[in-house]
């Protein structure tokens, strides 16, 4: 019986603050995975330009979203942490890909459509060919799991047609990804706006709690959060307001909501209720900030990480890369 673990890939943009719904609803998980898979963590920083981008602003996200991982439980030893750039065969293997994938596929994709809308005759190319190069993301690595969002499980489908489709042409050569839902993961939404999910990219910044947010701005912001009529302290349908920050609260002790509500028996008001949200969420973040503030102050050791990063990755990428060139008819590299 096979002893290899099976391979889990996930990959986000290095742009746009990380907020605590990030964390918990996502980060957290990846870091309980550790033990149990493979794990390749990717910072897809040739994702972040399909739009407008500040070159400078790039480079320092790139290193700040990886400081920031490891501060929140991504052990680099037990792990593979890679900026994509970093690693040849992401963009060779998005442009074959690419060549068995239909284009109609692509433009049926509700992000591009989306995107397209708000950009209007300012959309590029990349932002079409965007799945394609997520697709190759995934199959460089010939991950079995892919945790994702929502909004991405759209895409994992079309990489599990376009490896199919590969398979179908050129023989038996991807594995089908599956999405990987966590048993536990919170789904935390906007203070201002309970409705939407709390997001990095939001205009309302009021309506996030960044990672790196200083405890002061943490208590602002969740004291300024929108509640619902009424005094009751309960997660219900119609009390959004209230039922996300038991929701965030619940998340960030490992309390039950349950609890939490009788706990909040005989409060007068939202203020105090609000006050234990926040004292929850300080104490969570603060030994991440900690953290995240020694590995941001060195240099050498987030240099360190990437390379040792790359080069794990680059091992796998170059054995799907050389079985994909072959089999597609390409002239074998020459050996240095």
């Amino acid at each position: 019986m096979s002893t290899e673990r099976k391979v889990v890939l996930t990959c986000a943009q290095p742009t746009g603050n990380l907020h605590i719904g990030n964390y918990l609803g996502a980060i957290r998980n990846w870091a309980e995975l550790l033990d149990d898979y493979e794990c390749y963590f990717g910072i897809v920083d040739m994702h972040a330009i399909t739009v407008p981008y500040v070159p400078a602003e790039l480079r320092r996200s790139s290193l700040d979203t990886l400081a920031l991982y490891v501060a929140c439980g991504l052990d680099p030893e037990r792990c593979r942490l890679f900026l994509q750039s970093h690693v040849t065969g992401h963009t060779e293997l998005a442009w074959i890909l690419g060549c068995v994938t239909p284009l109609g596929q692509l433009e049926r994709m509700t992000q591009f459509k989306d995107k397209a809308r708000r950009q209007g005759e300012r959309v590029n190319a990349g932002l079409l060919y965007y799945p394609v190069l997520m697709a190759a993301d995934i199959l460089l690595y010939n991950a079995d799991l892919v945790p994702v969002g929502e909004d991405q499980k759209q895409h994992v489908e079309l990489c599990r047609d376009i490896a199919h489709k590969f398979n179908n042409t050129y023989s038996e050569t991807f594995r089908l990804p599956d999405v990987y839902v966590p048993s536990t993961g919170a789904r935390i939404r906007s203070l201002q706006d309970p409705e939407r999910k709390m997001s990095k990219s939001d205009d309302n910044t009021n309506g996030a709690l960044y990672l790196l947010d200083e405890p002061r701005v943490l208590r602002k912001k969740i004291m300024s959060a929108v509640t619902d009529s009424g005094s009751e302290i309960v997660a219900r349908e119609d009390k959004p307001g209230v039922t996300n920050l038991l929701t965030i609260w619940s998340a960030a002790t490992g309390r039950p909501i349950a609890e939490l509500e009788e706990a909040c028996r005989g409060l007068s008001g939202y203020a105090p209720f609000k006050e234990l949200v926040a004292d929850a969420v300080v104490s969570l973040l603060e030994p991440i900030q900690l953290r995240y503030k020694a590995l941001a102050e060195d240099k050498s050791r987030l240099e360190s990480i990437i390379a040792q990063g790359a080069e794990a990755a680059q091992k796998r990428a170059w054995r799907t890369l050389s079985k994909v060139t072959r089999k597609t008819g390409f002239v074998e590299r020459p050996r240095k």
